[in-house]
């Protein structure tokens, strides 16, 4: 059973998400295997909580984040999520998409930074659509990538003069936050070696970066022996030389789900006119569960929020 969205039965009533058949794979190219099936295919969506410690202006900031992968179908010519995937099959993309959020302070005022990325399950096709938007006291920001034949349509907003209302064309590079896609889908097909990368959009964003393919190299690694837990892992590094002089370690479990353990980015983290220093932001997993979260909207289903060992 794929995740869909349905339409809402009464006018007044939201969409909510549910499980639901889907043609798609016919014309999708994907033939999933009886493992990935029932582990992503059964209706629920996999949340994953974790510890975070972010760089920002100069110094380390606690908090949290959470990585929710799921699979469902998007619209190929839209690049939106169908809302009834079985009237229009041959429109109906299966892809995984990743919602990654972040929560932490910077004094007194908080941010709230979250990032979807949808990448399709046939591992012949590139991530066809990256939003992130972040939010704090100071204002919005926005930034979207959709797939424009090999390259993609940028289209970003943002109370900053210089990065508000920008509409551009990014010719063809690898996205570096669809990698997080393909750790879970593909591993052993991710890009190695000397790439031309769309870095981060949350790194872009922060550190006041243009999006544009830039050179990095990536290797594909075993893990240090039991530095995040007893499992086999590996660790997926992308490496930036100067000038954004920027490292991403992703460690994920080498077995199937291929679950992420956590990541260490490292770069030299600007805080205003002082000198940049150079900083690590890590996330380290406390607890992953498989939910069907939007049907747990009650007051009462806060006890799901414990079940991972977040705030309230």
């Amino acid at each position: 059973m794929r995740l869909t969205c349905l339409p809402a039965l009464l006018p007044l009533l939201l969409l909510s998400c549910s499980s639901a058949p889907s043609t798609a794979e016919e014309t999708s190219g994907f033939s999933p295997t009886p493992e990935f099936s029932q582990y992503w295919q059964q209706g629920k969506a996999e949340l994953t909580s974790y510890t975070l410690e972010q760089a920002r202006y100069g110094e380390m900031r606690p908090g949290e984040a959470v990585l929710v992968f799921v699979t469902e179908d998007l619209s190929r010519t839209r690049q939106v999520k169908l809302d009834n995937p079985s009237a229009t099959p041959k429109d109906a993309l299966p892809v995984l998409k990743l919602n990654l959020s972040k929560k932490f302070l910077t004094g007194i005022y908080p941010y709230s930074i979250l990032t979807s990325v949808f990448t399709p399950l046939n591992p012949k096709l590139s991530t066809v659509k990256v939003s992130t938007s972040v939010q704090e006291w100071c204002g919005n920001a926005f930034t979207q990538l959709n797939q424009r034949g090999a390259g993609y349509a940028l289209s970003q907003k943002s109370y900053f003069e210089s990065e508000g209302d920008v509409e551009n064309k990014l010719g063809p590079a690898v996205l570096e936050d669809g990698l997080w896609n393909q750790i879970r889908l593909h591993p052993e097909a991710l890009p190695q070696g000397p790439q031309q990368l769309i870095p981060s959009t949350i790194y872009c964003r922060l550190q006041h970066q243009p999006l544009r393919p830039t050179p990095a190299t990536l290797t594909l690694t075993d893990a240090p022996a039991g530095k995040l837990g007893p499992a086999p892992a590996r660790a997926y590094t992308v490496r930036y030389p100067a000038p954004l002089d920027r490292t991403l370690v992703i460690y994920f479990t080498q077995a199937f789900p291929h679950t992420i353990l956590g990541w260490e980015e490292t770069y030299p983290d600007r805080a205003g006119t002082a000198q940049p220093v150079r900083l690590t932001t890590r996330a380290t997993r406390r607890k992953t569960i498989l939910l069907d979260y939007w049907r747990t909207h009650g007051n009462a289903d806060l006890r799901w929020r414990d079940s991972l060992s977040l705030s309230r």
